[in-house]
């Protein structure tokens, strides 16, 4: 078992040593990273496209033969790890790194990047599922060649959504861009990284991951790659609402300190509203117009009860995720790699 390791650029310029790996008159070694959560009925139809899409870019001699997949299994509960022997077995291409128990999909992601950097001059991130078009890896790789260290594939449009979803999605963004977030509109974790990026971005340690706000803090040469986006070619989807708003908070706090700033000015513009509601009162009682307020009086104490609790719960979401990284405790664990 091997806990989290990181390629080693000491004494460099951040990434300087792994950015000299490559050099563009050579093949680039490419590896796809995909983590897994219970894809043992997604990963045989994944794999063959992925493979071929390998093969494409490797006969065309934009890739080095020594290309691969490697699947990060993050302690799925079906056959999951198996199923990656399996293909292993019948393409020794596909590589695996199976966590010593489930961590959620950025710390996946994480632990298969890290793993894969050493052995890489770029890699691709991209989900089991194949609703991110893997043909784009095509065209992200000839980005890369042509000098980009950062490769976002972007939706090309959100036709397919619900409107819900869609709505729910631009909204997502917009507050995202409101709280000072870098974030990519319409990008979720579809990208291609250069080994110099990926040695980069092992210097941000954070215990609370949210790649899709960290890797544009990098700031390297960038490019953005469209695709259209599919239907999953089997199993369920692995982000509910439930966990998407969930994901959406995290995201939010780990790189924005505004809602707290938020909390200090409804607090100011309630004071300024309690100095009024003061006078009012005031002159009322010194002019004999006082009447019965029982009903504003339970309707403000309603009201402040539960910006109160509103407040104390956005400060506890900050000192939750201090508590969570002053323990600086391993992000991941591997079990076992092939």
């Amino acid at each position: 078992m091997s806990q989290e390791t990181y390629p080693d650029f000491s004494g460099t310029v951040a990434g300087e040593a792994s950015h000299n790996i490559f050099r563009h008159t050579e093949m680039p070694v490419l590896a796809v990273v995909i983590p897994c959560y219970n894809e043992a009925e997604a990963l045989p139809l994944t794999m063959p496209r992925l493979l071929e899409v390998l093969d494409t870019l490797v006969d065309s001699k934009k890739i080095s033969p020594s290309s691969y997949v490697l699947c990060v299994d993050d302690g799925s509960k079906d056959d999951t790890w198996q199923c990656i022997l399996d293909l292993h077995k019948k393409d020794h291409r596909v590589r695996g790194a199976a966590l010593t128990h489930n961590r959620g999909h950025q710390y996946a992601l994480l632990a298969g990047l890290m793993t894969a950097a050493p052995h890489c001059d770029a890699a691709v991130s991209i989900d089991a599922d194949m609703q991110d078009d893997p043909c784009a890896i095509i065209e992200m790789t000839d980005c890369f060649r042509n000098g980009a260290e950062v490769v976002y594939g972007v939706r090309r449009s959100r036709a397919t959504d619900t409107w819900f979803k869609r709505n729910s999605a631009r909204a997502f963004y917009k507050l995202q861009n409101a709280m000072g977030l870098q974030s990519i509109y319409d990008h979720a974790d579809y990208r291609l990284m250069s080994s110099r990026a990926l040695g980069i971005l092992s210097q941000y340690r954070e215990q609370n991951l949210f790649l899709r706000g960290i890797v544009p803090l990098i700031g390297l040469q960038t490019a953005i790659v469209r695709y259209d986006r599919h239907e999953r070619v089997a199993g369920d989807s692995k982000y509910p609402l439930a966990k998407m708003l969930a994901f959406s908070v995290d995201g939010i706090t780990s790189f924005s300190a505004k809602p707290l700033r938020w909390i200090f000015m409804i607090g100011l513009g309630l004071l300024v509203t309690d100095i009024a509601v003061a006078v009012y009162v005031l002159c009322s009682y010194f002019g004999g117009d006082t009447i019965s307020g029982w009903s504003s009086i339970m309707l403000s104490i309603w009201f402040l009860g539960s910006l109160i609790l509103m407040a104390i719960g956005v400060v506890g979401e900050y000192v939750g995720k201090v508590f969570t990284e002053v323990k600086a405790r391993p992000r991941f664990n591997i079990r076992e790699t092939i």
